[in-house]
Formats: structure tokens, C-alpha cells, sequence
């Protein structure tokens, strides 16, 4: 079956909220800037030029060259680590959590949307240079969301205790998982491959951020991917007037709140605290609460003054970290973002913060919703071509794609829509008599049409549950691909981790997708490796 691919809208993946932005449609649009096309990166590029504070470039380039002097680096790293102090240099921005061994899939795919939409607009644009960064998420402190990742049908979890911000923990103690999942890759050319990456990233790098930047580095330094670490005192300078005005005023609590009312149709992604910060320590990531004139730190006995967590501020930047709320202000006054490219669920909660960006006056970026893939290997493709399968098809749930198949491998039809039509015919005859007598005999034709249309309806099902049976070995090969492609009745690219596909295509993976997908054309692509 050849390569193919279906819209986000109709994959049967994607929420109302971001089928509707996808959509344009109008009710939305004072949610965001502009809507992610070609064209419209033009009017960005002018607006971000107008409202950036290009002091911010020095301290940014500074900080990057000093996160990367212990890695080998590319050129093409180097080249847009340099250029970023240009005044005609703009960044395309995705982030990510710090999976172990990159966790899911769709890591890939965010950077290499990213990469490749820097691609297109250093074509349409030649006159500006556009970078590509991931945005690791080192300050986040839910690691049972990050400890563990998916290969061959199985989860490997990392046990360890983690309180503060994951970037800081320490990765004594991979040793052991390493062994185990070493045994369970293999020993081919690309299986060797994999270990010594996960060897060279976590067993000689003390600690997560490092780890992950070595492993985001080693898999996309040749495209020019910059990897930034923003749990840095000198970065959070430039955020210091934004996190006193918080801290004050509370401004992001009070305009986000008033767009979540415009968003009653829709499921809301995350709610404001009043404070949207937190304190961190390497062992604490805790919440600042404001009550009766005092700061307290959530779960601690640590409390401040007004004074005295302004003066904290002006001193020490590196201890107030922006929770999901704040972030996206933090990453737009830093770097001089056009476009942050993320799932339906990041775009979700971006929508909420236009508002709150208008009013500290910072630019809001364009939101492009990633690149969405399903990889099918040559095996299953073939597979699905002789069980007559569209890819269409296989996207649709379980129960309605048994149906489906079932229908269409019955050598008769087994809807009994002739017999309905029949009997509606025959009613209808029915009622018009009835009209002719009195209401006790309108009431009887009535009972029996329901009973009489209940009754096909249940033969119906017997018919069609009847069917199944017969035809239970051509349908269980159907749910068995079904399931290869879907792991868990889930998205591919949110249950395997890339090493599974690795072990398959090798050091043509990554080229092979940066290759085929299309970040503005907003599909989801299936690739036949």
C-alpha cells in the first residue's frame, strides 16, 4: 500500500477545539494571532522585529555556547547558535518533556516539523535566517510521566525518587535498566547502534538535561537543532519584570480565566492558579501561594514578604520557574520566536493565553499543530492490501472497523433496509385506514409498527453477529494489523518509543521523515518503512 495520509480532522484523533481551529473557524480567531501559513509568516516576522528586545540575543547565545562546550557540535549547530545574535535571525520552537530515551514517538516528529518548517521559510524568506531549538522541559517535576517508555509491547521504567525539577535529577542508577533493555534490542548492526546512544547519553552524563540534550543532539546536530536548557539564572533575568508582575498583580490568573469563558464549547486544557510560579530548589519544585500579605511555598514551612520575595527575585532569578501557564511568556521574551509547533493539547492551552500575552505586551506566536505519523512497515502494508484495507479504514475504532470489514466480506447484504422499507410501505397503508376509524385503532397500528421495526432491528444484529462468526479468522487478521499499527486501540506515536522502528529502518529513519513530512499541509501521514 503506497505512502498516504489523512487530515487531522477526519483521523478521528483530534479534539472539537482543534478540529475547529484547524477548521478557521471564526469564533476562535481572537484566540490566536495568525493561523500558520507561508504567507502569513511575513506579518510575524515584522510584528516579532518591532516587539523583541534584541539585548535578550547576547545573554541567549552565551548561555547556548556555554550548555554545549561539552558536546561535539555540527556546523550547522554552531552556524545558527552564531547567527542568533543577528538582528534578522528568528527562532521556530518546539518543546518536550525529558522522556527517557526520547519516550514516544511524536518527540521525533515535533523537531522535525520544526526543522523542516525552518526549511521552507529560509526558501520563501531568503533574507532572514530561521533556527530550530527544542525547548527542553527541565523544570517540570511530574517524573511519572517521564520515567519510563514503550518498546515491543512491553514498558521499561526507570524506579527511582524524584521531587524536584527533573533536568537537575541525577541518572546514577540507569546501569541496571540499561542491562535489561540491552538484552531485549538484540545484537544487530542497529541494535548496537542503539545501545551505545543510550550508553553514551545517561551513563556518562550526571544528569537528565544533560543526557537529553546529548541524545537530541546525536540524533538531529547535522540539521542544525539547537537545544536549549531554560533553567538558567542569566535567561531569567530578561523574565524577572514579568514574574514580579505576577507575583504582584497576578495578571495571567485574571485574562486567562476571562478567555476560558469564551472556550464554554470546549473541553478547557489547564486552569490558572492564582500564582502561576513556582519555587525551585534541585530537591523542591513547589507552588508560591499568596494569602493574607504573605508568599508561602506549598508543602513547606519556607514563607516571604512582599520585600523579601521581590529582593529573592532580583538576587536569585533561578529559584521562581514558570508552571504551563507562564512558560509560553517565558520562551516568547527570550527568544525571538515566530511559531511554537506542539500537539492538540499544547495548542489547547496556548489558545487560552493570547490575552494575557496582550496584556504585558508581548508578541504572541503563530501555533502550528505537529506533524502526526503512522510508520507501517513494508509487511504490515502488504498485509492490509490483501485484507482489502484502506488506511482510512484502519483508523476507525475497533467495533466500527470490525463492522465495516464484516459488511464487506458478506457474500449477501446483511442490513435488512429492504424489509424496513417493505414494512414502512405496508404502515403506511395501515395508518391511512386508520384515519378512517377511531383513535383505538391509530394506537394499536402504532404499537405493532414499533414492534414489528424492534423486531428486524434485532435481527439485524443477530444477522450481522451471525456473520461475524462465519467469518472470524478474516477478521481476527483484520483487528491482529489493527492492532500491530495501533498499539493499546492508541495512536502508534504515542505508545513506541523510536528505538522499535530504528532496529527496522536504521540511520534512514530520521532522513526518511524529514524527507516526507509537510509541517504546513496539517495531515496525518502514514509511511511505509
Amino acid at each position: 500500500m503506497p505512502s498516504d495520509c489523512i487530515s487531522y480532522q477526519n483521523s478521528g484523533y483530534f479534539s472539537k477545539l482543534m478540529q475547529d481551529y484547524l477548521d478557521q473557524k471564526s469564533e476562535l480567531k481572537p484566540l490566536y494571532n495568525r493561523f500558520p501559513t507561508l504567507e502569513n509568516f511575513e506579518k510575524q516576522i515584522v510584528e516579532k522585529q518591532s516587539n523583541f528586545d534584541n539585548a535578550n540575543r547576547i545573554t541567549l547565545v552565551n548561555t547556548l555556547k556555554n550548555q554545549y562546550q561539552d558536546i561535539d557540535i555540527s556546523d550547522a549547530t554552531k552556524q545558527n547558535i552564531d547567527i542568533l545574535e543577528h538582528q534578522n535571525t528568528f527562532t521556530i520552537t518546539t518543546g518536550h518533556q525529558l522522556n527517557l530515551f526520547s519516550g514516544p514517538l511524536y518527540f521525533l516528529y515535533k523537531i522535525i516539523s520544526t526543522i523542516n518548517l525552518t526549511k521552507e521559510l529560509k526558501s520563501k524568506y531568503p533574507a532572514y535566517n530561521f533556527v530550530p531549538i527544542y525547548w527542553m522541559a527541565t523544570e517540570d517535576h511530574d517524573f511519572e510521566e517521564i520515567n519510563y517508555f514503550n518498546f515491543k509491547g512491553k514498558k521499561f521504567r526507570w524506579n527511582k525518587e524524584s521531587t524536584g525539577p527533573v533536568g537537575r535529577l541525577s541518572t546514577e542508577g540507569l546501569t541496571d535498566f540499561f542491562e535489561i533493555y540491552s538484552k531485549e534490542l538484540g545484537s544487530n548492526t542497529n541494535a548496537n547502534v542503539l545501545k551505545k546512544l543510550f550508553e553514551e547519553a545517561y551513563l556518562k552524563h550526571e544528569n537528565l538535561a544533560d543526557a537529553t540534550r546529548f541524545l537530541a543532539n546525536s540524533l538531529f546536530a547535522e540539521y542544525g537543532l539547537v537545544i536549549i536548557d531554560a533553567d538558567n539564572a542569566d535567561l531569567k533575568r530578561a523574565f524577572i519584570p514579568f514574574v514580579k508582575e505576577e507575583l504582584e498583580n497576578q495578571t495571567s490568573f485574571k485574562m486567562v480565566q476571562k478567555t476560558i469563558e469564551q472556550l464554554q464549547d470546549y473541553s478547557v486544557q489547564v486552569n490558572p492558579r492564582e500564582i502561576n510560579l513556582f519555587y525551585i530548589e534541585n530537591e523542591l519544585r513547589e507552588r508560591i501561594i499568596f494569602e493574607k500579605d504573605q508568599y508561602y511555598v506549598n508543602n513547606t514551612r519556607i514563607s516571604f514578604s512582599k520585600e523579601e520575595i521581590l529582593q529573592l527575585l532580583e538576587s536569585n532569578p533561578e529559584k521562581f520557574s514558570p508552571n504551563v501557564i507562564m512558560r509560553p511568556l517565558y520562551q516568547e521574551i527570550i527568544l525571538p520566536n515566530l511559531c511554537y509547533i506542539g500537539g492538540g493539547g499544547e495548542i489547547a492551552y496556548w489558545l487560552e493565553l493570547k490575552s494575557f500575552f496582550d496584556a504585558v505586551n508581548i508578541s504572541f506566536p503563530m501555533l502550528l499543530v505537529r506533524n502526526s505519523v503512522l510508520l507501517a512497515t513494508e509487511k504490515q502494508a502488504k498485509k492490509a492490501d490483501n485484507l482489502n484495507l484502506s488506511w482510512a479504514d484502519l483508523f476507525t475504532k475497533p467495533a466500527d472497523l470490525v463492522n465495516t470489514i464484516t459488511h464487506k466480506l458478506s457474500a449477501f447484504p446483511i442490513d435488512l433496509s429492504v424489509q424496513k422499507e417493505t414494512l414502512e410501505k405496508q404502515f403506511k397503508y395501515l395508518y391511512e385506514l386508520a384515519h378512517q376509524t377511531d383513535k383505538s385503532f391509530s394506537g394499536a397500528v402504532k404499537a405493532q409498527e414499533a414492534k414489528q421495526k424492534k423486531g428486524l432491528e434485532n435481527l439485524e444484529k443477530r444477522l450481522l453477529k451471525a456473520q461475524k462468526r462465519k467469518l472470524d479468522e478474516e477478521l481476527q487478521r483484520v483487528t491482529d494489523l489493527q492492532f500491530e499499527l495501533f498499539p493499546n486501540n492508541g495512536l502508534q506515536e504515542r505508545q513506541t518509543n523510536f528505538s522499535e522502528l530504528y532496529l527496522e529502518k536504521g540511520e534512514q529513519l530520521i532522513p526518511l521523515l524529514i524527507e516526507k513530512l509537510k509541517p504546513l499541509e496539517h495531515n496525518f501521514d502514514i509511511i511505509t518503512i
